[in-house]
């Protein structure tokens, strides 16, 4: 008796409805386009004209990042179109707190059996955080893999591209003494520390994502998507009229992990807790879990996504631009001399 003939789709894998994919999303991606980009998606590799004499001295700052556990609040309430705005805040946020232009950005998406429609709302979310960061999404890869993730899930990865002048690279070198903290506002959680506020929320608290929470304006499974903000066109904004000593990206590991990344051995970041207005959702939190402070602190960003360091001389007119650029924005702390064996940053 003849075996039956069999094709990749009995073993899980339709082409098709990957072709079937890029046909869709060819107007997103080109929605995001920039002048250097010199293909369109499709072929084997995304190309980019890289304008290097706009530069002295050019430097090229990469970064890649996924979205992590937040995924699974796009799983429970099959809300697909913020995740890759998530996405690439994740990796264009890293890029700007170095001084760099993000230029392009390219995704990975992996599932057990791909539905076009769901990548389509994902993809449609990785497009407008580009088109918020400025950056064109020139190429990316989705991968159909039966068997290895469970039905109905998928796993995104980001990786982007930017340039800055090497005279302008901001890495935290000059921060002395005296200097001004600024903490810019976060949209909520954005995508870090997401393992701990499910376990609050839905095995503490018992709740569902339809559940509403007191104080809160949206169900539960809603207000934890809230995308990431994306900082970068307020950053290169900033840099081009002020001295921006150091810049920190408020993510795993909070405000005590991340401001001493950008920080000399001699310095110490002195914050006060009590000097911007959080969002309702990091005391409900503390309070339902328990959390004492310090978990608080490195653990989520508590409502501030982006830290500044700055001349103290020139706070004032950083404050009143971050204000006309629609920006919260506060005066958090300042930069004090460290002994050898002190922490980097100091709640006070």
């Amino acid at each position: 008796m003849e075996n039956k003939s069999v094709t990749y789709k009995d073993a899980g894998v339709d082409i098709d409805a990957g072709n079937r994919l890029v046909d869709m999303i060819k107007p997103m991606v080109k929605s995001t386009s920039r002048p250097e980009v010199l293909t369109e998606i499709g072929g084997f590799g995304g190309l980019f004209s890289f304008h290097a004499d706009k530069y002295k001295k050019p430097t090229l700052v990469s970064a890649t990042d996924g979205v992590g556990t937040k995924l699974k609040l796009a799983f429970d309430t099959d809300k697909h179109d913020t995740v890759g705005i998530d996405l690439v805040a994740m990796c264009v946020n890293d890029i700007i707190v170095q001084g760099a232009e993000p230029l392009f950005f390219l995704d990975y998406l992996a599932t057990g059996k791909l539905s076009p429609e769901k990548a389509a709302e994902v993809i449609k979310g990785i497009a407008e955080g580009c088109r918020q960061a400025g950056c064109a999404l020139i190429g990316g890869e989705t991968a159909e893999m039966p068997g290895f993730y469970a039905e109905g899930e998928y796993d995104l990865a980001g990786f982007s591209v930017g340039a800055v002048d090497n005279e302008q690279i901001i890495d935290g070198s000059s921060v002395t003494v005296g200097d001004t903290i600024i903490g810019i506002g976060s949209d909520g959680l954005h995508s870090n520390g997401f393992s701990l506020a499910r376990k609050i929320f839905f095995d503490i608290m018992g709740l569902s994502v339809n559940d509403t929470v007191e104080g809160l304006d949206q169900p539960i499974g809603l207000e934890l998507l809230t995308p990431t903000r994306i900082y970068v066109k307020t950053v290169l904004n900033l840099i081009r009229d002020f001295n921006i000593k150091s810049i920190s990206h408020i993510t795993g590991g909070g405000l005590l992990e991340n401001i001493p990344r950008c920080l000399p051995d001699n310095c110490v970041a002195k914050i006060d807790p009590t000097s911007w207005d959080k969002p309702k959702i990091f005391d409900i939190m503390k309070q339902a879990g328990n959390i004492e402070e310090r978990e608080m602190y490195r653990t989520f960003n508590n409502g501030i996504g982006m830290v500044l360091v700055v001349p103290k001389e020139e706070c004032d007119d950083i404050m009143l631009r971050l204000s006309g650029l629609k920006e919260r924005a506060w005066v958090i702390g300042e930069i004090c001399k460290s002994g050898s064996e002190a922490p980097k940053v100091e709640l006070i």
